[in-house]
């Protein structure tokens, strides 16, 4: 999403849904308003955060994700700490980073640009701070009940999705293609652990 489509009238339609999944990828690319100039975005990160704010106000734990590119031409640290603070401020369920690479024709090219092995710490520090939110999110889960579809086995588990595209593992037998409900009972690693509570029709 762009997210200047998030409005109090987006949220009002799509809360409204039966069938919407709270999951929300709102594009950033930076938490840095100078940078975001320089990007030629047309949002500012007061924007931005309206629009997260606004998910998480009309939706019960949204998850909302985003990609952050680190190291684009001329940014210096001050503005990359802004960035650190920003995404901080947002509390990401996930997130996806990238070092800026050139590409060749765009006005970023022609820009000063940052050394790769800074461009590529940036990117550590910041995969840092998102995996400290994401793990919170996780956590966040814990005890709350989630109508899961399950996929397939993995990890001697069945493995499938909650509506906030959260990995979740129960114990179980064929479970492909099934529906059912599940309460969260712990964190292992990436994926949320459960026990089923409610069987449900396949779909």
């Amino acid at each position: 999403l762009e997210p200047r489509t998030v409005t109090e009238d987006f949220c009002r339609r799509a809360a409204a849904l039966p069938n919407l999944c709270p999951q929300f990828h709102l594009s950033m690319q930076s938490g840095c308003d100078a940078t975001l100039k320089r990007m030629n975005r047309k949002y500012d990160t007061a924007r931005y955060l309206e629009s997260v704010e606004l998910l998480n106000r009309w939706f019960d734990r949204p998850a909302v994700t985003t990609d952050l590119i680190t190291g684009f031409p001329e940014e210096t640290e001050e503005e990359f700490a802004q960035t650190l603070d920003f995404i901080r401020k947002c509390r990401f369920a996930q997130m996806h980073i990238f070092p800026y690479s050139i590409r060749p024709g765009t006005p970023a090219a022609k820009m000063e640009q940052v050394p790769k092995a800074v461009k590529e710490e940036r990117a550590r520090r910041a995969a840092a701070v998102a995996e400290e939110m994401h793990r919170s999110y996780l956590e966040g889960c814990v005890g709350r009940t989630y109508p899961v579809l399950f996929e397939q086995p993995k990890n001697g588990k069945f493995f499938g999705h909650a509506p906030n595209y959260m990995e979740v593992l129960v114990d179980g037998a064929e479970l492909h293609n099934a529906l059912r409900t599940v309460r969260i009972t712990d964190v292992d690693g990436e994926a949320l652990l459960g026990e089923i509570v409610e069987q449900e029709a396949e779909t």
